[in-house]
Order: structure tokens, then C-alpha cells, then sequence
């Protein structure tokens, strides 16, 4: 048996890599900023940075989308291949780059090819500004095109140019190094840097050197925004979403639900290898193409799980009157972990997270996206305590997930043993590369990053809904023992049982607290699909019938590709109706509207956190 060799082999040298001056700002306003700016704090010097996004536009264009006949066709150089008879097809690239042309007033210069993809119903673009060829960091367009290729969407956060750095730096980026590792208390990670631009919150735009930090004891990865002129740091890129909780099958939330031996569990259609082998070498531990689960911070002292002697097979029970530390307990939480990311991966495989669609796999198997960045499990980590988190980079470098060990109980708990805590961080990594075209950057506002949270949420009470009867949902039970689990409200339709609405995002600050008001608005949109169409007991193998748990699961992945780069409760709202539009010819409209109205996020709801509960004519 071949353990590690040739292609998996080499992804353990990336391991030793990856585990390997203040700014002032001033409070705000309890809302003013949810859109647009994010306030963190970095390294032991407690370095403060408030990052800034300019706010998107978002346009939806119904079930007949928009056609524009700027982009359906071009004499245009390169516009499109010719087929046979020389007749000219549709681009993605060209149409796109045609219509952000058009609708923002820019020239050919002005713009660059960002990412793309397409499937059966939509193609998705993602247009980047330019200045002098360098890409503006926090600019973005969004174009979205129905199976006819009209526009079904449109976002952009592009930004006006009057004020804008010289594009040759003042300092390289070497130089700037030493002072941002002290000042975030992280080491740059020797990740390529790249030069791009950043618009600032009073108009003017910085150039700057764009590099990677992290933090392997402290579980932190960001990516700064240097000033190349005068090396201030002008923004920071969290890659890290945290997971602030006060195997399992994947339907069972926690480990009192009681573990089982479960037989050949992968989806083929999804893992075509299986999830110990890449296509060409195999493996015998619990590290496949889409996962490896690890106890360890560094290549030389990573331990996976190994099989049985009777081949594949990984039986080890956990027992947790003893501590998580038990070797048992140990090799069961690798174990575990292993099998619920990889379950994710083939579930949200199912449903449109494919490598064209910048999901995480080693070997990509030549069908698109960027290899190397299987989801990088580490499980019992030091970095913390009553937590986790993960960390969604680019395209093409390897989620990172951390699980911790809870010390709310005795003996401890490990938090790889509750399956809703692995699926709410393994959703971090489909939202954020799903938004903006894969590059892990488009969910940092405050109230973007809390819908993160939200939609992680959702998705974790998604994978365990296991009837028509759509029951209150709670996180967290068993790592901290507590029946009421780790957020304020369990998710219900009842509004004396959970009373969140629109208005409430206008009091929060803290994400996860934002988040609860988006997962429970979503709970709400599932329990009204669910009564409108019934349930589909195969929603995690088939995502081809049209009940309400399988439309639900549809629709949140769709409208995650077609909203803007840090989307509001407003424009995300609006990319589920779109997503309707497009995937159901609009069917589910009212009874969308309905359930986000009931929650104060209505028809005709602004983005001033006013309950609105107007619904569209004839619903």
C-alpha cells in the first residue's frame, strides 16, 4: 500500500508553510458603517484597523433577464471563437467586460478579466478595475447571465479615480515587512506579493503591496494592504472567520446522537476517486483530495489517522468520560472531522461548489479552478480553546480548519465530535469563495462577515432537518452541555421563541450576533418552502427534485454566486429572489418575500435597518 507518494505526497511540504504601525479609528454609529467598514485588532500591541469597502450596487433583472445588445455579439478582436463554419459564438469574458463597459462608462483600459464560470442554467463573471494594468483590491463587478445569456444580475463597488497614488511604489516590499509583522504579530508567510490599489474611505486611493501574515500559535491569517508610498497599513483582509460557540452521521448534530460504522459513505458523482485517493495515488489515513484531518502544527509532527488492518477501515469510539487527548479519543475526532468536510464537500459538490466554482480540492482533475488547496483539518489545535475557525485564502491555497478542544465541562469536549460546529466552518469556505469570484475577500464587512456567520448557520441546521416537520434548531448543545446551546435564540418560526428581525442588525455590532438575525430569517425561508413543497428525504444525494428542502438549498447556493462583494441583508435578499427567478421561473417568489417580510425584511425594506413587512402585489 502506497501511503503517501508523488501528487499527495507533496501537498505535506505545504504544511510546514502554512502552519509555519497602528492605525487610528474612531467609534461609530451602531450602524452607520455595517456596510462599508470593519473595525479588527491585531498581534499583542493590540494594533487597530479599519478597513474599508466601497458600498455595491446591486441590480436583479427578473425571469426574462436583460438583453443587451452591446454584448450579444462583436466584431471585436477576440470577442469570440469561431466555429467551423465561422460563424462567431458568445464570450463570457467579452460579453461581460462589453456590459460593465456600458453601464458604468468605462474604456477597455479601465477593466481586466477577474474569474468566471458557468453551468447548465447561469454563467457568472467577476470584472476587476484597473489603473496603468494594476487591479483595484476592493473593486469588483459582478455580471450574472441566464441559460439565453441575458443578464440576470449586475453588482459593482467600482469607484471614481480623481485621486489616486502614483503606480510606481516609493517602497518596495521587502522594506515594509519588518514593521507590519510587529505591528499585526504575525510573520509574512512567504506567499507571492502582488501590487494593486485600494480606494480609502475619504475617496483617495492608495497604492499598495498586498501581503500575507499569519500566526500559527494565535490560529490568525490575514492579508495586508500595505501603503507603497508611505507603508501605513491601509486595510487587512481576515481570511480567518471564528466561530464564537458559548462520527457522527452527518444528519446528528451531537455526539450523544451515538456514532456509527458507516460503509463507503463518498458520492462518486462528487469524489470520483473516493476521498483517499487523488486519481493517480492513494492513501490509508484520513488525508484524501478534498481533506486532511491532523492532530499538529507543523510537517514534522503532523499525525493523521491510520486504517485498520483489515484495510479502509477507521473504528475508533469515543468515549468522552475520558479527555479528548485519549489516543482513542484523539484518532475518533480525526476521524470524525474527516468525514463530515468530506461529506460537505460532496453535498455542496451536488449543488454547484465545483472546481470551476472555486471549491477545495488538491487535484482539480483538469475540470477548472485552481488545485492544491484541499481543506487542511486541524483538529484539537493549540491555538485555542471553546472555539474554532476557518480560514477561507484565494483560490487555489488550502482552506484552514481548526477545531478545539472545550473546557466548559469535565472532562473537556472536542469540538470535532459536534457535527454542526464542522459544517457551520466548512460553509465559511463555500460563502466566502462562492462570493466574488473566489477570492476569500468578499464577505469582510461588519454586516457581510454576519450574514457569513448566518449562512453557516442555515447550513448546519440544513444537513440535519431530517422531516417535513421543520423543528426549532439550536447550536452548540453538546460541547457546552447546555440544552440552549450557544446563541440567544434557538432558530424558530415562532416569534416568541425567537423575536430577531431586520431592525434588531441595526443594534449589534459583534458578527455572530448579527449573524443569528440572517439564520433566523433563512429558517424561516426553509419552514415556508418546506410547507409550500414538502421534503425530499434524498436532499443531500439529489438536488434534482423541487422540494422545499432541496429549492432551499438551490437557492442559497445560486444566490451566493449572483450577490455583490459584501453584500447587504438587502442586496443578499434580492439575489435569492433573482435565483428564484432564474432557477424557478419565479415560483417561489411570494413565498420568499412572505417569510423575509415576516421578519420586518420586506419588499420595500432599506438598508437603515427599518422593519418593513410589504410584500409584492399579488402575493
Amino acid at each position: 500500500m502506497v501511503v503517501f507518494s508523488k501528487t499527495l505526497a507533496s501537498q505535506i511540504a505545504l504544511f510546514a508553510f502554512l502552519f509555519s504601525g497602528t492605525t487610528e479609528a474612531a467609534p461609530w454609529p451602531a450602524h452607520s458603517k455595517h456596510a462599508t467598514h470593519r473595525l479588527r485588532t491585531f498581534g499583542k500591541r493590540g494594533t487597530q484597523v479599519e478597513s474599508y469597502f466601497p458600498k455595491s450596487t446591486f441590480k436583479t433583472f427578473g425571469i426574462d433577464g436583460f438583453d443587451d445588445p452591446d454584448s450579444s455579439a462583436s466584431s471585436s478582436p477576440g470577442f469570440a471563437d469561431s466555429t467551423a463554419s465561422g460563424k462567431q459564438t458568445w464570450s463570457l469574458n467579452e460579453a461581460s467586460m462589453k456590459f460593465v463597459r456600458s453601464q458604468l462608462s468605462l474604456n477597455s483600459t479601465n477593466l481586466g478579466w477577474k474569474s468566471g464560470y458557468s453551468h447548465k442554467l447561469a454563467k457568472f463573471a467577476y470584472i476587476k478595475q484597473t489603473h496603468d494594468g494594476i487591479p483595484f483590491a476592493n473593486a469588483v463587478a459582478n455580471v450574472a447571465y441566464n441559460k439565453d445569456n441575458k443578464v440576470i444580475s449586475f453588482g459593482s463597488s467600482f469607484v471614481d479615480t480623481k485621486t489616486i497614488a502614483p503606480s510606481t511604489p516609493s517602497l518596495t516590499w521587502a522594506s515594509v515587512v519588518p514593521q507590519v509583522e510587529e505591528s499585526l504579530g504575525a510573520t509574512y508567510n512567504n506567499h507571492t506579493p502582488s501590487l494593486e490599489y485600494f480606494v480609502q474611505s475619504d475617496g483617495s486611493v492608495a497604492l499598495t503591496h498586498v501581503l500575507q501574515f499569519q500566526n500559527k500559535e494565535e490560529g490568525t491569517w490575514v492579508q495586508a494592504f500595505v501603503c507603497a508610498h508611505s507603508g501605513k497599513v491601509v486595510s487587512v483582509t481576515d481570511f480567518v472567520a471564528h466561530a464564537s460557540y458559548k462520527a457522527l452521521p452527518i444528519q446528528d448534530e451531537v455526539f450523544t446522537d451515538g456514532v456509527q460504522l458507516l460503509k463507503d459513505p463518498e458520492n462518486l458523482s462528487s469524489s470520483p476517486f473516493g476521498w483517499h485517493s487523488d486519481g493517480t495515488d492513494n492513501t490509508t489515513n484520513t488525508f484524501g483530495n478534498n481533506v486532511a484531518a491532523f492532530k499538529g502544527t507543523s510537517s514534522q509532527n503532523l499525525k493523521f489517522t491510520d486504517e485498520s488492518a483489515d484495510g479502509l477501515t477507521f473504528d475508533f469510539t469515543y468515549d468522552d468520560s475520558n479527555d479528548p487527548t485519549d489516543p482513542t479519543n484523539l484518532n475518533a475526532a480525526r476521524v470524525n472531522g474527516f468525514f463530515v468536510i468530506n461529506t460537505m464537500h460532496d453535498i455542496a459538490y451536488k449543488y454547484g461548489f465545483t472546481e470551476e466554482a472555486f471549491n477545495f480540492q488538491f487535484n482539480n482533475f483538469g475540470k477548472g479552478g485552481q488545485d492544491n488547496d484541499g481543506v487542511l483539518l486541524s483538529v484539537q489545535d493549540a491555538s485555542g480553546t471553546n472555539n474554532a475557525n476557518f480560514a477561507t485564502p484565494p483560490d487555489g491555497q488550502s482552506g484552514v480548519c481548526r477545531m478545539f478542544i472545550w473546557d466548559l465541562t469535565t472532562p473537556r469536549r472536542d469540538g470535532a465530535m459536534e457535527n454542526d460546529i464542522v459544517v457551520h466552518e466548512m460553509t465559511h469556505g463555500i460563502t466566502n469563495r462562492l462570493t466574488g469570484g473566489g477570492t476569500g475577500q468578499c464577505l469582510q464587512t461588519t454586516e457581510a462577515a454576519g450574514m457569513g456567520e448566518g449562512w453557516s448557520d442555515a447550513m448546519a441546521e440544513w444537513v440535519q432537518q431530517d422531516s417535513a416537520e421543520v423543528k426549532d434548531f439550536v447550536m452548540g448543545q453538546y460541547v457546552t452541555n447546555k440544552p440552549q446551546g450557544i446563541r440567544s435564540f434557538p432558530y424558530s418560526t415562532d416569534p416568541k421563541v425567537n423575536p430577531l428581525r431586520f431592525s434588531d442588525v441595526g443594534k449589534l455590532n459583534e458578527v455572530h450576533n448579527i449573524g443569528e438575525v440572517w439564520a433566523n430569517m433563512l429558517h424561516n425561508v426553509y419552514a415556508a418552502l418546506v410547507q409550500e413543497r414538502g421534503f425530499s428525504a434524498d436532499f443531500r444525494t439529489n438536488p434534482d427534485t423541487e422540494e422545499g428542502n432541496v429549492v432551499f438549498m438551490r437557492l442559497f447556493m445560486d444566490s451566493l454566486a449572483l450577490q455583490p462583494c459584501n453584500p447587504t441583508f438587502v442586496s443578499a435578499r434580492d439575489a435569492w429572489i433573482q435565483a428564484d427567478a432564474n432557477r424557478f421561473n419565479g415560483a417561489n417568489k411570494c413565498t420568499l418575500f412572505k417569510a423575509f417580510a415576516s421578519r420586518g425584511l420586506g419588499l420595500n425594506a432599506k438598508e437603515d435597518f427599518v422593519d418593513d413587512t410589504t410584500v409584492p402585489a399579488g402575493c
